[in-house]
């Protein structure tokens, strides 16, 4: 059967850092342990983002970390330090400030590299990459491409797709739900999830656990294709939808203050 006339499931867990929420985390990792998931694992190389800071730096972190990449997870550099300093939105722009889109290339460089040895220190091997607050731009994309990296978890197409030089591998999901054909990224920060979250995405892994790739099962099964302007269109009808229920929730939210 044609990859096209599937539809299969990533799992994506962002803003992995030694400060974690470790008791939910490990309830997230234990699900998806029991439905045999294996995730992608969005790494903090260095977070300075207080906000990520819920508790004391947890010793086995790092330990953990190699763990999952042994069992099968995929790891992501998730910026560098989760600061979002720059205003410009980037090729993506779901937010107006990120940490990487705007700012010049030798500092996007410097990042990424030092990033990346920060994580090789540990004894990981980051297979792709995951720009905090969705913020990339040419200039990131360079960056990458200078670094050895060569894929990404970002986009709204159903299928994964080569844009600058690089994989993108769509994420589109912020909540899991049953789609049609193609490859859905289903994201979620385990810090901040709410217990209805982590059950809603419990039972959703559990009903679909044959529908879950692994990052490298995805790309053998759903091969990039070029970003053609038809696929472009496509993406920008997607992330004008988004914006426009952004917006409806803002107003639910002002109507009911």
């Amino acid at each position: 059967m044609a990859a096209k006339k599937i539809t299969r499931y990533l799992l994506r867990l962002d803003d992995a850092c030694p400060t974690w929420d470790t008791a939910r985390w490990e309830r997230v990792l234990a699900l998806a342990d029991e439905c045999g998931i294996c995730p992608i694992l969005g790494v903090l190389p260095d977070n300075r983002d207080p906000d990520l800071v819920r508790g004391t730096a947890d010793a086995a972190f790092w330990p953990r970390m190699r763990e999952l990449a042994a069992q099968g997870g995929t790891i992501a550099l998730h910026g560098y330090r989760h600061l979002a300093a720059y205003k410009g939105g980037g090729l993506l722009p779901l937010h107006v400030w990120t940490e990487f889109a705007g700012a010049p290339l030798a500092t996007q460089q410097a990042w990424i590299t030092q990033g990346l040895h920060l994580l090789r220190a540990q004894g990981l091997a980051p297979e792709l990459w995951i720009a905090p607050c969705h913020g990339q731009d040419r200039n990131t994309l360079r960056a990458l491409r200078a670094s050895g990296i060569t894929a990404l978890s970002d986009g709204l197409a159903s299928v994964p797709y080569r844009r600058g030089g690089i994989v993108w591998v769509p994420q589109q999901l912020w909540t899991p739900m049953e789609k049609g054909p193609g490859l859905w990224t289903i994201l979620l920060h385990p810090n901040t999830a709410t217990d209805q979250e982590i059950e809603t995405l419990g039972n959703f892994l559990r009903a679909h656990r044959e529908e879950f790739l692994s990052f490298p099962s995805a790309l053998e099964m759903f091969p990039p294709v070029p970003f053609t302007p038809l696929l472009a269109l496509r993406e920008r009808c997607s992330l004008l939808r988004i914006r426009v229920a952004r917006a409806r929730k803002r107003l639910r939210v002002a109507r009911l203050s």
